[in-house]
């Protein structure tokens, strides 16, 4: 009787195994539908392009940032000065936060995909923007507590739908583990566009445009906290972050971000 039985459930077996491949098959029919009808292409040169928006040409051409660079402000060095020796920008300027870390900088390629991100709904460039700030910033992930993403004023979020920086801070809390928070600064205060201003101007720009919500005091109170951004520029906006964040009592709070700019034009040492 056992030999008599045994084929019916290995033909049961193999049965189920057909239908499973074939639910696998048809659940991937969509997705293979729209890359044959919309094909992706490179976000930058629009090559086509299998994965996450950058050909492997575009994706040699941005310049990740990596040691030696200032412990402050992670402005990169052109040669190794030793340990611990700021730049000339972090002793002139000290900014409100401890320190600040990048994963590329803000060059032709880096430029394209944050206006992507930002401007044109491209949310899918996020994972893998948010996985090189996650490996930028691994120094300061590790000791932190909390990440918090510079919030939009809530009439520019109405109109771009989601915010870009919180967007990243999501991507980079679900492959870290650190706590996200991206309800407790808020802009209370509506700014001019950063663009086309300068350092001045900036600073007076967002001056008082920052608070802690008085409900989400205790995500911030005595937390070392990582703010996130897509890009670093004249350092104004994440400065006036950080002393909002202060002011409601974080232990220590560190800058994150995709892009900062680099002045080729000075040199950092």
């Amino acid at each position: 009787m056992d030999a008599e039985a045994s084929p019916p459930r290995s033909i049961s077996s193999q049965l189920r195994g057909a239908l499973s491949a074939c639910r696998d098959a048809f659940a991937h029919l969509p997705r293979l539908a729209l890359d044959i009808a919309l094909p992706t292409q490179c976000v930058s040169c629009r090559e086509p392009v299998h994965g996450e928006g950058v050909c492997a040409a575009c994706w040699a051409k941005l310049s990740f940032i990596a040691p030696p660079f200032c412990p402050r402000l992670g402005i990169p060095f052109v040669y190794d000065p030793g340990p611990e020796l700021l730049s000339m920008e972090a002793i002139a300027n000290p900014p409100a936060y401890q320190r600040a870390r990048a994963a590329v900088r803000y060059d032709d390629v880096a430029r394209t995909l944050v206006h992507a991100l930002k401007y044109q709904d491209r949310t899918d460039l996020a994972p893998a923007m948010g996985r090189w700030m996650a490996r930028a910033g691994k120094e300061l992930l590790d000791e932190a507590d909390v990440l918090v993403p510079v919030p939009l004023h809530w009439r520019r979020g109405w109109s771009r739908r989601y915010n870009q920086s919180g967007a990243l801070a999501r991507v980079i809390s679900r492959q870290t583990g650190v706590k996200l928070a991206s309800e407790a600064l808020r802009r209370i205060r509506a700014t001019e566009q950063q663009i086309g201003l300068s350092r001045p101007q900036r600073a007076s720009n967002v001056q008082g445009a920052f608070k802690v919500a008085a409900d989400r005091v205790a995500d911030i109170q005595g937390r070392r906290v990582i703010l996130i951004d897509d890009v670093l520029t004249s350092g104004a906006t994440t400065d006036a972050c950080a002393r909002a964040l202060l002011r409601a009592k974080a232990a220590q709070v560190d800058v994150l971000v995709f892009a900062r700019v680099v002045d080729s034009h000075r040199a950092p040492i």
